[in-house]
């Protein structure tokens, strides 16, 4: 059985992500670089010019899927959740710390176009070609 220690630890070693948001009535999915994960929470940065901001403004669900290719097929992570926006200075310091390009941008702790925002809860499940059959068995975090 999976733990959400299992989702964090797959996430943080497999930061290309695809995340669905909604637009209206039309679901849009992208590929993301992930910044993080821990106990707190499924972690994420993007700017204020993206469509995504806005998007999760008017609805906050998500649905973000994490892939590890293992031979013919693999390991995929789901996780479902309503996101918040974060505005924690010392999460704009480690994001810049973590991510130097975004400084190239003449981004900074204060610039208003440096949006964080997390998933800290929702539900999870993982699958493989071995339990395609089987019932999900869902984390909640």
């Amino acid at each position: 059985m999976n733990t959400i220690q299992d989702c964090i630890k797959f996430t943080n070693e497999n930061p290309l992500c695809y995340l669905a948001t909604v637009e209206g009535d039309q679901p849009r999915v992208r590929a993301l670089g992930f910044w993080f994960a821990d106990e707190k929470g499924f972690y994420f940065q993007t700017a204020s010019m993206k469509e995504i901001p806005g998007q999760l403004e008017e609805n906050p669900k998500v649905e973000v899927c994490f892939y590890h290719q293992e031979g013919m097929t693999g390991t995929m992570l789901r996780i479902a959740g309503k996101v918040e926006f974060l505005y924690d200075e010392y999460l704009k310091i480690k994001v810049l710390s973590d991510r130097p390009f975004l400084k190239n941008f003449g981004m900074t702790p204060s610039s208003p176009e440096l949006i964080l925002f997390r998933i800290p809860h929702g539900e999870a499940h993982f699958w493989t070609m071995e339990n395609n059959l089987k019932p999900k068995e869902i984390i909640k975090f």
